[in-house]
């Protein structure tokens, strides 16, 4: 049973344990620049993700693979300074953390300390659960990400709904166990069936935030540009679109252009 919804001023890795607790919905969106960002923030997000996804929707790159650990922490700096009451997670970007616990530890400190950031997202379980606990041991809050994780593609090979099988899905539930028990303040479930999503949120005390992971979840989370409708080629499933800034936009600077062909921009009013 839910309880009164508590007014945060600002919302913290506690403060999200609390939500859960009390049965309250997370709510979760990604930022990369400062304008979008105080938007974000300003409309009552809970939680800002600066994504590696910026590699896709901000560079123009197929996979979230290019990004550097330098780009991440330029994102972040420019969403930490429009923020007030969000809670900025950073992606720690393909290649940074994988092969040695130090080197997780020297990219995780970098980005709190260039960046402003609040905590940092790793993808995986088992496999990384050195780099995550040399992470921890910090005092850096790490949120885990399981199922489809797209710095792993051309692993996988596809972009496909995970964990449909047994075998995942037991390593799926184990890995989400132990990413509590390592110390992890919540965790993100990618593109997995939602009795199996619903069945983790259940076994764990953290949150856990899905995106494509069902309503059984804590919390729900989506790329900005796509959810705003800014992405017109990219329709998933779990995708709802709030606007379509694609045909707003493009009509609005379609008509920019005419009004100043026709010299119609700018009138007397528009000018000294």
């Amino acid at each position: 049973m839910s309880v009164a919804k508590k007014d945060y001023k600002r919302i913290t890795t506690k403060s999200l344990i609390e939500m859960k607790a009390n049965g309250e919905k997370i709510s979760m969106l990604t930022a990369y620049d400062f304008t979008m960002a105080k938007i974000v923030d300003t409309a009552g997000i809970d939680v800002i993700l600066v994504g590696d996804s910026a590699s896709n929707v901000m560079a123009g790159h197929e996979t979230t693979l290019p990004i550097t650990l330098d780009q991440m922490i330029y994102h972040a700096s420019s969403v930490v300074r429009a923020i007030e009451r969000a809670l900025v997670v950073v992606d720690l970007p393909f290649g940074s953390y994988q092969s040695d616990p130090k080197e997780a530890l020297r990219s995780a400190i970098r980005i709190m300390k260039e960046s402003g950031g609040h905590a940092v997202k790793l993808e995986g379980g088992k496999e990384i659960k050195e780099s995550i606990k040399k992470i921890l041991n910090a005092g850096i809050p790490v949120m885990g990400h399981l199922g489809l994780t797209p710095q792993s593609i051309y692993k996988f090979g596809t972009y496909t709904v995970r964990a449909k099988e047994e075998e995942e899905a037991d390593k799926l539930v184990a890995d989400a166990q132990l990413l509590e028990r390592l110390g992890c303040f919540a965790l993100v479930l990618e593109k997995i069936p939602a009795h199996l999503a619903e069945k983790v949120a259940k076994s764990i005390s953290i949150p856990v935030i899905g995106i494509g992971a069902g309503g059984g979840v804590d919390g729900q989370v989506l790329v900005i540009h796509d959810m705003l409708g800014m992405n017109n080629e990219f329709s998933p499933r779990f995708l709802r679109r709030y606007m379509d800034l694609y045909e707003g936009m493009t009509t609005a600077i379609s008509q920019y252009v005419a009004d100043v062909k026709s010299s119609d921009f700018p009138n007397e009013k528009e000018q000294y």
